[in-house]
């Protein structure tokens, strides 16, 4: 049985990627996951708050006593010029790198433009084999319109591309006024592939203490139907560039219809925190089991199958298929 896919250019033994979370932060966790069959994995990611603070703190010092002797600043580089980066990660990569023998996709995450894309080569310099780009940004500021909103995510784009020559894949968000068309522009701007989605983790209120706070809330399988549909939507639209689907997959059923509405990539984290690494070979033998018993004898044979553009009912994506299903519902 042929598990084998390919995603931003890369050749994985299977779809499944554990995606950026606590399931691939040491590298215990990630040689089991590789060991239970996943194709490449994604590393945790590194913010954009990270490296601006590495920079603040660095200023801060040097520029310490400087109204005293303001010409010592001459002989001192400014801070991007010290490269200084949270080293921990990138030794975090070249770990990853030299013990596990399928891909690893370093992730980096930030909203604006700014000096601090230039991590991506150091990302690149420390070995990874791809890199996702892990646009994050609630767009709250009423007085932001959605075209700046989505301008600024592109320039974030352009710059990464320019900085690295490796497969670049942007994970967004689903908020966009216009998805497609944005999708297009992404691919455009220099990503070689698209995550959908970001998922965007709003706080609880805390009704004692009056405050608001932090709290995770796992994705179930009701979380699968944004992504699964737009992947279906997108598919074969933009040229070569790779889909993977990400939300709510905990099952080999739940990943053999992303493969069929044309995902190149399965992404799944919240099971794997709750069941472990071992969890993506019960995936993977329940998928072997149901393409053995209908006759598939490869994942190409039905990729995008049930996509818009393939599916035997393109309706089933769009508006005709709302009305139908509102109608159709009986208390």
């Amino acid at each position: 049985m042929d598990l084998s896919a390919r995603y931003l250019g890369l050749s994985l033994a299977s779809p499944l990627v554990p995606s950026a979370s606590p399931a691939t932060e040491s590298l215990d966790s990630l040689k089991r996951l590789e060991d239970a069959g996943a194709g490449a994995v994604v590393l945790p990611s590194l913010f954009e708050e990270q490296i601006r603070s590495e920079e603040r703190t660095l200023e801060h010092f040097l520029r310490r006593g400087a109204e005293s002797y303001a010409e010592s600043l001459s002989y001192l580089p400014e801070p991007a010029d010290y490269g200084l980066v949270p080293e921990e990660h990138l030794e975090r990569v070249r770990r990853a790198k030299e013990a596990l023998r399928i891909p690893v996709i370093a992730s980096l995450n930030g909203s604006t433009p700014g000096g601090w894309t230039a991590y991506a080569e150091r990302l690149e310099a420390a070995g990874a084999d791809a890199l996702e780009l892990n646009i994050y940004r609630v767009a709250a500021d009423i007085a932001v319109s959605g075209a700046v909103v989505e301008e600024e995510a592109l320039a974030v784009v352009r710059d990464v591309r320019g900085r690295v020559s490796l497969p670049l894949a942007v994970k967004l968000g689903p908020y966009y006024s216009a998805l497609g068309n944005m999708a297009s522009r992404l691919v455009g701007a220099g990503a070689d592939g698209l995550v959908l989605f970001n998922r965007f983790l709003q706080p609880d209120v805390d009704l004692e203490a009056l405050e608001t706070r932090p709290k995770l809330l796992l994705s179930g399988p009701q979380a699968q139907r944004l992504p699964m549909t737009w992947v279906a939507l997108l598919h074969g639209r933009l040229g070569s560039a790779s889909l993977a689907a990400t939300g709510g997959v905990q099952t080999a059923e739940d990943a053999l219809k992303m493969v069929m509405v044309g995902a190149d990539a399965v992404m799944m984290a919240a099971e794997l925190l709750r069941r472990g690494p071992g969890h993506l070979s019960a995936v993977l033998d329940g998928m072997r089991r149901w393409m053995s018993e209908h006759e598939y004898e490869s994942l190409a044979q039905m990729k995008g199958s049930m996509s818009q553009l393939f599916g035997a009912d393109p309706s089933a994506f769009e508006r005709a298929n709302y009305v139908k299903t509102l109608r159709g519902y009986h208390l």
